[in-house]
């Protein structure tokens, strides 16, 4: 598995649910979800819950949390800075925060 630069970021409203989960659940990690279920939207587990292989690259982390993208994937977004945000709504996922009726979502900004 690589890990690419820090290429990952996250606001304000994202760092708070982010940290509300920790209090609940633990230690989390993200994963950029490559279209199933909920498109491409960043997914929230337990940390462990989501296998990460050597496909997968490590792009940083957000709040202590490992933030991983598959790399077929990383070829489309490789030359944006993502940032993970929250919205109200529920997504499709699997996401720790769906339940609470929000959904993290991704901006990026191209480089």
């Amino acid at each position: 598995m690589a890990k690419i630069g820090e290429k990952v970021s996250v606001t304000k409203k994202a760092e708070n649910m982010i940290r509300s989960l920790q209090a609940d659940h633990g230690d989390l990690m993200f994963h950029q979800s490559g279209g199933c279920c909920d498109g491409s939207a960043p997914m929230c587990y337990p940390k462990g819950e989501f296998k990460v292989g050597s496909s997968d690259i490590l792009l940083g982390e957000i709040e202590g949390c490992e933030f991983y993208m598959s790399c077929s994937q990383y070829e489309h977004w490789k030359h944006t800075h993502l940032t993970v945000d929250l919205v109200k709504g529920r997504g499709a996922g699997f996401s720790l925060e769906s339940p609470r009726g929000y959904r993290f979502l991704i901006r990026s900004k191209v480089l």
